[in-house]
């Protein structure tokens, strides 16, 4: 079930992708309403930039005053598709905010110290994770490397947030990583982390006001020929880091034109001996969140 006061992004049959507001279990095409703050995500965003609080508020009089298209769950059985939570927006990633993941760094790194040292930092590991086209949504293909022999899903609470650096919503967010090539050298980051297919977005993105976002579980369940390969569980509440000083330091030197979407890291590591494999099915959950589940294929190099 689809949570109330969240926003999506959907398909009917071939049109183009609309903006959706779920209310009382019905979806409504914001887009349709012809209203130019709702042609899309980036331009909801946009328009809520410095007023983030009122132009969520506002989302359920826009909703009120629109026929909804019916039942989101009866319109997924009859076709619609739910796209990815982004359009223009880039994806940043934060790392080493559990401690869970900053022991797994340690054990995969050949320079273990240098993730010890960022836990209790000051300053953050924030990089950057994909761009639009690189993002994936529900039920599409996540990506493991044809070069990598170490392949992990991580789960992650992923913001939402406005040119203006505020967070209006929540989503699930799976950072496909190559923990071989990242172990190997810390400065092959970037080719452990960004690829074709690297990130997964979705269902939809849940209204800040209507979720506490340190008080959600997560759980990674990944199974295979039919089988639970591997399940673990964390909580949102042991994310070592206020959110706020994650995006504050996101945010210093940088702008965001179109908003950006910020993974926060992640507290479910499968053991060392697992590695992902083609045709695995990974479902994250995320409290209220829903669940983000999405098959993995394999790329080639060329």
């Amino acid at each position: 079930m689809l949570p109330d006061r969240s926003l999506c992004r959907f398909r009917l049959g071939d049109q183009p992708a609309h903006l959706g507001y779920i209310r009382q279990g019905q979806l409504v095409d914001l887009t349709a309403s012809g209203d130019p703050q709702y042609a899309s995500l980036g331009d909801w965003l946009l328009a809520a930039s410095g007023r983030a609080a009122a132009a969520s508020a506002a989302l359920e009089g826009a909703a009120a005053a629109c026929q909804p298209l019916g039942a989101v769950e009866a319109l997924l059985e009859q076709g619609l598709t739910l796209l990815a939570p982004i359009d223009r927006q880039e994806v940043w990633a934060c790392g080493v905010t559990y401690e869970m993941s900053r022991s797994a760094r340690m054990r995969e790194s050949r320079e273990p110290t240098i993730y010890e040292k960022v836990y209790d930092a000051e300053r953050p590991e924030i990089f950057f994770k994909a761009t639009p086209q690189r993002v994936v949504g529900p039920g599409e293909a996540v990506g493991i490397r044809a070069d990598s022999t170490w392949d992990v899903p991580e789960a992650e609470l992923t913001l939402l947030v406005t040119p203006a650096l505020e967070i209006v919503g929540y989503t699930v967010g799976n950072d496909m990583s190559s923990r071989s090539i990242e172990g190997e050298n810390p400065l092959y980051l970037p080719q452990a982390k960004v690829y074709d297919r690297c990130c997964a977005l979705g269902p939809v993105v849940v209204l800040a006001e209507a979720v506490d976002p340190l008080n959600l579980p997560i759980t990674c369940r990944i199974e295979r020929e039919g089988a639970t390969v591997f399940s673990g569980e964390t909580h949102t509440r042991l994310i070592h880091r206020p959110l706020a000083e994650l995006i504050h330091y996101l945010g210093r030197c940088n702008t965001f034109a179109a908003g950006v979407l910020v993974m926060t890291g992640t507290g479910v590591v499968p053991p060392d001996t697992f590695t992902l494999r083609e045709g695995d099915t990974i479902s994250l959950t995320i409290g209220q969140l829903g669940t983000l589940t999405n098959p993995v294929t394999v790329l080639p190099i060329g």
